[in-house]
């Protein structure tokens, strides 16, 4: 049997898709432009952070010897944020200071206005001549030390780092205004069929509105891709062609087309592989999804994924997600899993199987149940679903209370909810 022709398992279709996948170049953006970047090479330090000692409450400055339980000590300065570096601290003297702003040489320990007897409420008043200390300080106390953060020269962020919201503030601390990036992926996606209309277009019988260019197409984006979507393409031969040779044409990265890769008299994606480019394989032991091509056309990577809308987005998830997210440069591709228990008996074919289910805590541990019709054209079930159970190759019986693998859904951003 040729490569092409044998049926491949998950993960050993998998493995050979992500051996044609590498990281695009990198560009140089704005560091606002940043969100879900990766970043391309690793960033040090250009100073310290932060540049110097400075306060970590409102309150006094002072030399936390002098500064005893029931002293009252003049005010010799007022010290607020962004004001300049300020003069040493007289002997036997407070300052008055903002959070942030600069420690004066000479005091070692801020204390906290709540710890003295200054009770001024009103914006921009004076200090008070004196203060009184009700609390005596620890030395240093809310002091923040240069470098307390980080040195300068001292790796912030290593190549490879998902760029977010922490991570995009610590680098403009650092004054970072532009960063180098691997570029986002441009991805072509369209449907095939002759039964597709737009979604805005009424329906004759026998038609039906596309689905998977929808969602296929904002899978992508939710990964970090840019989407081109090419839209409805019928089930001509030359269509197909004319459509992936525009998708290289625009520039894309990768290749997404839904249904056509079966073996029905209509399924002339494949064919069109095979006429302007490779397929290394067509099939894979798995359920839902086993008419998966995967191939390249006009030197640009092609996934040619099942019709129906669920296999879809399984195939998507299991194969498109991890090559994606490796042409943008991350490292780590894994969903987030946890082991759940089945509520109720599910059956499969031996095939390695994503059940759609709804995943939920109960006690220490996590339950799961189907999420509903179980079958591929069946779209409701997956939005209800926060969860993907999988049932390992060659199992056909799964008893209600064995425990599975479970691939968290929307990124797993939040945990289940106890269960009712």
């Amino acid at each position: 049997m040729s490569n092409v022709q044998q049926m491949l398992s998950v993960s050993e279709a998998r493995a050979r898709i992500l051996e044609h996948f590498a990281p695009l170049d990198s560009e140089e953006i704005a560091l606002a432009a940043c969100a879900r970047r990766v970043l391309a090479v690793d960033l040090t330090a250009p100073h310290d952070l932060p540049p110097f000692a400075n306060s970590g409450m409102d309150g006094y400055a002072v030399r936390h010897a002098e500064a005893t339980a029931g002293v009252n000590l003049p005010v010799s300065a007022d010290i607020p944020a962004g004001g300049g570096l300020p003069a040493p601290l007289a002997l036997g003297t407070a300052a008055r200071i903002m959070t942030g702003a600069p420690v004066p040489p000479g005091a070692d320990a801020i204390v906290p206005v709540e710890d003295t007897d200054d009770r001024r409420q009103r914006a921009g008043e004076p200090p008070p001549a004196t203060v009184t200390i009700n609390r005596a300080p620890e030395r240093d106390a809310y002091v923040r030390p240069v470098g307390q953060d980080l040195h300068a020269g001292q790796t912030v962020l290593a190549a490879g780092t998902v760029l977010g919201a922490s991570t995009i503030g610590l680098l403009a601390a650092l004054g970072f205004g532009r960063v180098r990036v691997y570029r986002q992926p441009l991805v072509a996606v369209f449907s095939t069929g002759d039964e597709l209309r737009p979604v805005e277009a009424e329906l004759a019988p026998g038609q039906i509105h596309d689905t998977n260019s929808y969602t296929i197409a904002t899978a992508a984006e939710q990964y970090g891709a840019r989407a081109l979507r090419l839209g409805i393409v019928g089930d001509q031969l030359a269509a197909v062609r004319a459509t992936l040779a525009a998708a290289q044409e625009q520039g894309a990265d990768l290749i997404l087309s839904t249904a056509g890769v079966s073996v029905g008299a209509y399924d002339v994606v494949k064919a069109a592989i095979e006429a302007d480019g490779r397929l290394h394989f067509w099939r894979v032991r798995m359920r839902p999804g086993k008419p998966l091509a995967f191939g390249q056309v006009h030197g640009v990577p092609f996934f040619g994924l099942p019709g129906n809308p669920v296999s879809a987005l399984m195939t998507f998830e299991v194969f498109v997600r991890p090559a994606l997210l490796k042409l943008a440069g991350r490292r780590r591709w894994d969903k987030l899993a946890i082991s759940a228990a089945l509520l109720e008996p599910m059956q499969s074919d031996g095939r390695e199987t994503y059940l759609r289910v709804i995943v939920s805590r109960r006690g220490d541990g996590y339950v799961a149940r189907p999420a509903g019709d179980q079958g591929s054209a069946v779209l409701s079930a997956l939005a209800r679903a926060n969860g993907l159970l999988i049932l390992p190759e060659g199992l056909k019986d799964a008893p209600a209370g064995a425990h599975f693998t479970v691939w968290l859904l929307d990124g797993g951003e939040t945990a289940p909810d106890e269960d009712a």
